[in-house]
């Protein structure tokens, strides 16, 4: 039997073990970091040189020089015709929906003038380059080239850089394909915190990108935080989540094997359902019982579910939101017969699929919003990945004469409240009385 916590918001001390459930610590410990910061420091040195030694030791491929990194155009099309039509259609159907979906996100430039003729505004454009990190391998996830290529590419990105490991030459067909489907300009056979350092800080074969976006193992992640600022990023993500609130109306097999979609990620990831009918609650965990034999990745849900999951019972919906607010998850699945109606009160979550028929995992691919989202509780300040990760923003400020006279006073006077005199100079050279 699946030993999985079953919690009252009413019992003493839940508050205290709820913050224990969903604390999880996304620091990487020292051995990590110093695996890590000499990856980074003997790529910085070495170039093309360090990434095929490290090519040849954490992946077992041996490679004779660093052109062999690069995985061509014509092999990236090469396993888009060869792939099965059904895999090749589900890609192109995801990759179309994820397109129009995304175009709705693009910002424009705007501006506007003042009656004295001073113009104020925004210019929006693209960033010149970024990097892509897919992982690769048996663990190889086509709808992670999709999620993250489509919004850099529909923001008007002209290089798209995307690395992949190869761990023993396995290269995955569908990885391949997608990056075919999604436009990417240069794949290489690369991956590790190798991978990201080549990204940031560029060598001979590899170029430098502006941000690096996609997941990956720790390495990954405690690479893409040592070079923050050097590049951008995406996020730092943690284990995946799903939150069920459900009034108990909803078959629950159904709310058993959402559940699963996300534990079955790895051991670490997070379940939770949050109802207000118990016998709900333990006919879910019935259905968990009855259904988790015939999951082949069983081994991995049971220990997520009992390590980081609970089924939690609520007096109310008022209750039940309080809850989802405080965990903030990363996807919401609101099973109820109104979800559109508790929308205004939901101020906390990555993505949130309403209805008892949306299961998470049509987002995961093929819904069209993105699937990379805030985790561990960060979408109560973040957001998913979209078009705007992808373009910048720049102020613009154009006085005219009486602009200039008008707030040169202004601001001189706020600089001379400061102590800057030179600001205030230079604002009063311009003014005319």
């Amino acid at each position: 039997m699946l030993n999985i916590r079953k919690l009252s918001a009413n019992d003493a001390g839940f508050h205290e073990e709820l913050d224990q459930l969903l604390a999880w610590d996304t620091v990487s410990n020292e051995s990590v970091n110093q695996v890590v910061k000499e990856v980074i420091k003997e790529v910085r040195e070495r170039g093309d040189a360090a990434l095929l030694d490290y090519t040849a030791k954490f992946d077992r491929l041996q490679l004779d020089s660093a052109e062999k990194l690069e995985i061509s155009q014509s092999r990236l099309h090469e396993a888009l015709n060869n792939i099965p039509q059904d895999q090749r259609e589900g890609l192109e159907i995801a990759a179309q929906r994820v397109k129009d979906y995304h175009e709705k996100q693009v910002m424009e430039s705007w501006s506007y003038r003042e009656s004295d003729g001073t113009m104020l505004g925004q210019q929006v454009t693209c960033l010149d380059s970024v990097g892509l990190y897919v992982p690769g391998g048996k663990a190889a996830y086509p709808s992670s080239v999709i999620m993250n290529a489509i919004p850099a590419k529909v923001a008007g990105v002209p290089n798209l850089i995307m690395v992949v490991p190869t761990p023993d030459g396995e290269v995955n067909e569908m990885v391949l394909a997608a990056a075919a489907i999604c436009g990417v300009d240069r794949v290489f056979t690369l991956g590790g915190a190798q991978a990201v350092a080549a990204l940031a800080y560029g060598t001979e074969t590899v170029p430098a990108v502006d941000k690096i976006v996609g997941p990956g193992n720790i390495y990954v992640a405690t690479a893409k935080r040592e070079v923050f600022g050097a590049v951008g990023i995406d996020m730092i993500a943690g284990p995946s989540e799903i939150l069920v609130y459900c009034d108990g109306k909803t078959n629950p097999d159904w709310i058993a094997v959402d559940l699963f979609s996300q534990a079955e990620h790895d051991e670490d990831a997070q379940a939770i359902l949050v109802t207000q009918d118990a016998d709900f609650a333990e006919a879910v965990y019935e259905s968990m019982n009855k259904l988790l034999p015939e999951m082949p990745r069983k081994e991995i849900i049971k220990k997520a579910l009992e390590d980081r999951g609970a089924l939690i019972v609520v007096d109310d919906e008022s209750q039940a939101i309080e809850m989802i607010n405080k965990i903030a998850p990363e996807h919401l699945e609101l099973s109820v017969d109104d979800p559109e109606a508790l929308l205004p009160k939901i101020r906390h979550a990555g993505a949130i699929f309403m209805g008892r028929y949306t299961a998470e995992a049509l987002g995961d691919y093929v819904a069209g919003p993105n699937h990379v989202l805030p985790t561990s509780r960060t979408a109560r300040f973040s957001s998913p990945l979209g078009v705007y990760d992808f373009q910048k923003r720049s102020s613009l400020i154009m006085c005219s004469e009486e602009g200039a006279n008008k707030l040169g006073k202004v601001a001189a006077t706020l600089a001379d409240g400061e102590g800057l005199q030179a600001h205030a100079a230079s604002a009063r050279f311009r003014v005319k009385d």
